[in-house]
């Protein structure tokens, strides 16, 4: 009886970690609309999002995506559908550094309580001078094919 509660606790404390674990850039929430109404617990919404790309701060993304809601959505336990768009724009001087890893994460977020997170990586086409962001969720078991990409042309910044 004592080692099932001490499972018991140990699984609590991985999921709250895990659960909790933030990703390399935080997100700033900026908006959300309602898509089901629901009785109990808030309404399924589109949540949209913005976050700055933690090395190269010329650069900024919006994800939209959608929110589970309900009673298991108001306490955590809901698993979030893999739909994602992200858009990526220059808002400032980009600098690259020398050493620029390709499918590098930028922002990761839970989307259910242990088993699906949502990532942004980002990747280098030189030859094109342009910046390549990919959003897709993946799962413990079995990753999702939906993605979205958004690319962002280095250019010259003009200072004012």
């Amino acid at each position: 009886m004592r080692a099932r509660f001490g499972r018991i606790r140990f699984g609590l404390a991985l999921a709250w970690g895990l659960g909790t674990a933030t990703g390399p850039a935080m997100a700033e929430t900026i908006g959300s609309v309602d898509t089901v109404f629901k009785l109990l617990g808030p309404d399924h919404k589109i949540v949209i999002e913005a976050f700055d790309d933690p090395d190269l701060p010329g650069v900024a993304c919006h994800l939209s995506r959608a929110k589970t809601g309900g009673l298991a959505g108001a306490v955590g336990w809901a698993e979030d559908p893999s739909d994602a768009s992200i858009a990526c724009r220059q808002i400032g001087p980009i600098i690259l550094p020398e050493k620029l890893k390709d499918g590098e994460e930028v922002f990761s977020q839970r989307t259910s309580i242990i088993f699906k997170t949502l990532h942004v990586v980002r990747f280098l086409d030189r030859k094109r001078n342009v910046l390549v962001y990919l959003s897709y969720s993946d799962k413990l078991i079995e990753g999702s094919p939906k993605n979205a990409i958004s690319t962002v042309p280095i250019q010259p910044w003009r200072k004012d």
